[in-house]
Parts: structure tokens; sequence; C-alpha cells
């Protein structure tokens, strides 16, 4: 496989004007327009009929993350703003999921909005309801970020309680306005269940019941699968290739149940979202990784930014080899599920391994998404982007959506 780390990132811009990026979501969800690419052809329909476009033994994955109130703001006596922007755990404090549960105290990576108002060995204090309230210590600061302690009573609520009760939703930086109650809801995926993303699965934004009843009738089988999305999915690549730029970690839950399913399936595989296409194929490079290596350290498996595009896998595993694999690692852990830490990078020359469908938002210009959607469909991105832009659809987190089937 042809390495992409010399893959110039101006070759993946685009003109976005910003009345083209929605700042609200369509009204109803699956009203939502939805843009469908297969073998050169473009076509337009409405999100409610994704379900038609869609061959009858599809198995459709659904990223099951749920966004968590991640930003945190504080006043000082003197009447400065300073917020909070929570990312991942510090080392030490567990993964995404243990450290939300955590009760009293937690050190997480942050960004400071306003850092320079801070003042060393000062502690910001927030009362967010009564009886509760909530301190900030900031521990060290980092090259990308800042360590912060938090601490909060009652210290029988748990981080994620806390963070639902005092903080707010973590809009995309590009969706320049104020957070409205609207969005609790609508920057939320109807069958959001397991918290740790600060950032939206935006791609399954569109869904309703009424289409996934429509999936269900037309016995188009679909599961879950957790990727929590990391503020990394907005990092711009600043570099002018690939090889100076570093891929954020983003955490990775797979049920056995999934893994078996997927063993079985013999139809196209959908993806709802690059993350969950990201996820999806992780267990590829994880499971290909265990058969070299069946017993690795810890109980996290690791999937590193340039694995698909080493020497050694120019013979690929096969597909039902790398997942009996994470199988058998499961069953020796005695667990039902394996957790994956992927910085993996899937960009023009990578090869699928899982995916045959993607259903995906349209993506910024010179983005690592934009990226994957390019590894997926070819050079057809700009004529997918193109008709989008000549076509009034509407782009980014809280924009229309496309179906791409695999080139």
């Amino acid at each position: 496989m042809e390495h992409p780390e010399n893959i110039p990132i101006a070759e993946f811009d685009y003109s976005l004007p910003e009345d083209r990026i929605a700042l609200y979501p369509a009204p109803v969800r699956d009203q939502s327009r939805l843009l469908i690419y297969r073998s050169g052809i473009i076509d337009e329909s409405i999100f409610q009929r994704l379900p038609s476009y869609l061959p009858d033994d599809s198995f459709i994955v659904f990223n099951n993350s749920r966004v968590v109130e991640a930003r945190l703001l504080f006043q000082k006596p003197t009447g400065a703003a300073i917020e909070i922007f929570c990312l991942e755990p510090a080392p030490g404090q567990g993964d995404i999921a243990i450290a939300l549960t955590r009760r009293g105290s937690v050190i997480w990576k942050c960004l400071v909005g306003n850092a320079s108002a801070w003042t060393p060995g000062l502690t910001l204090q927030k009362q967010f309801s009564a009886g509760h309230s909530l301190q900030a210590v900031m521990v060290e600061k980092l090259e990308d970020g800042f360590l912060v302690q938090l601490s909060w009573t009652p210290a029988t609520l748990s981080f994620a309680e806390m963070l639902h009760e005092t903080g707010l939703i973590p809009l995309p930086p590009y969706i320049r306005r104020q957070v409205e109650s609207e969005d609790m809801e609508r920057y939320q995926t109807i069958y959001a269940h397991l918290p740790g993303s600060v950032a939206a699965p935006t791609a399954g934004l569109h869904f309703t019941e009424r289409v996934l009843d429509d999936l269900a009738q037309r016995g188009i089988q679909r599961d879950f699968i957790t990727l929590h999305v990391g503020a990394g999915t907005f990092k711009p690549v600043k570099s002018q290739t690939m090889n100076d730029h570093t891929m954020h970690p983003e955490y990775i839950e797979a049920d056995k149940t999934l893994l078996v399913r997927l063993l079985k399936q013999k139809g196209p595989l959908v993806a709802v979202g690059t993350t969950s296409m990201r996820a999806l194929e992780s267990l590829y490079w994880a499971g290909a990784k265990l058969l070299e290596n069946p017993q690795p350290l810890g109980t996290t498996l690791e999937v590193a930014q340039w694995e698909p595009y080493k020497s050694k896998n120019d013979c690929p595993v096969p597909v039902e080899d790398a997942l009996f694999a994470l199988l058998q690692f499961i069953e020796r852990s005695g667990t039902e599920r394996v957790l994956i830490n992927t910085r993996v990078l899937i960009a023009p020359t990578y090869s699928f391994k899982l995916v045959d469908v993607l259903v995906t938002n349209f993506h910024q210009p010179r983005s690592t998404l934009l990226l994957l959607v390019a590894a997926f469909i070819g050079d057809d991105w700009k004529h997918v982007y193109a008709y989008g832009l000549a076509n009034n659809f509407r782009f980014l987190s809280y924009g229309d959506s496309c179906l791409l089937f695999k080139k």
C-alpha cells in the first residue's frame, strides 16, 4: 500500500463560504437533504428515504457515544470570564468511561479560554445549584492544553452528573453563536447511550424513530459501536504534508456480540459517520496486531496512525482472522467487550477492510475527515462537494447528509 505521508493537504482544499455553514439543524431531523453518490453518479433526496437506497441485506452500525456537557464557565471576582473545556482524562485517571464515574474530584486535560486571566494559585469557584459547588485548580501547563483538577460537592455526584448539572454542550468552533436550549437535544443522536464525546457523531443526528423503523421493516440489521469523539476531530491540518500531522487519539468500545455479527454478515456494511468508520476499520487493525502478538500489555489495544501503511501489511490478514483474534482476546480477558485506543489515519491509498457504504455530513476543507471521504470515493469527492455547493446543500455538523457507496 502506498504511504500517504507525502500527501499535500492543499489538494484537499475547497472554498466554503460562511453562509453555507449551518448554524442550526433542520427543523425536523429526517427532513434534511440527502446527497447520494454511487458509481460516479450523484443524485439527491431527503434523509427520511435513506433506507430505500440501501440493499435489504445491509448491516448498519451506529456510534452510540453521548456528548457530555464539557464546557464549564467560571467568573473571577474581578468579573473576568474563564472557560474550561474538558477534553480527556489525565494519565492515571483511567479511560473516559471510568473517569466519568469518578466522584468528588478528577484531573482532566483541558483547553482554557482566557487562560492569561487565571493567575497561578488561584482557585476558580462557582455554585451550580443549591448546596452544589465546583472548584478548579490549574495543575500543569502542557504544550497543547492544561491539566486541571476539578473538585465538587456533594462528592456523591459522579463527574458525568456534575457536568450534566453545570456544563454546556460543546458546539463546534465554526458554529459561531451561543449554545441554546434546543442544542441540548439536537446536538445529540436519539440513540446516544454511553457518555464520553466532546463532539457529536453528527451523521447520526438525522436519524429518527421513523427512519429506524423503516430500516427494520426492510430487514436491514443494525448494531452499535462506541467511539468517544475528541476535540481533535476539529484539529486543522496545518502542515503541508500529512507526515507532519499528528492524529488525535480516540477511544473505542466494541461488544463481543457486534464482532460475532460482523463475522456472520454477508451483505454490505454501512457505517453511520466517519467515527463509526474509524472504529470499524480500527477493529481490523487491532485484530491483525493481535495475530502478531496475542499477549499485548494491558487491557486496551492500540492502533497507531500509520499502522495500515506499514510494509508488513502489503499482504493483509483476512478480515475473518482479525475479527476472530479480537474475539479470542475478549474471551481470554474474561470480559464482554474490547477497548481500543486508535490514532489511525484513513487517507487516499487506504484499502477499506470492512465498510462498504458511508452515511456522513459535509466536512471542513483541509481536514482529516475530508481525507477519509477521498479515500472512500477517490477524486470524485471534488464532484460531490462541488454539487453540494452549487445546489445549496448545508455544510458541516448541523448541515445536510451524504450517502456514499465505496468506489
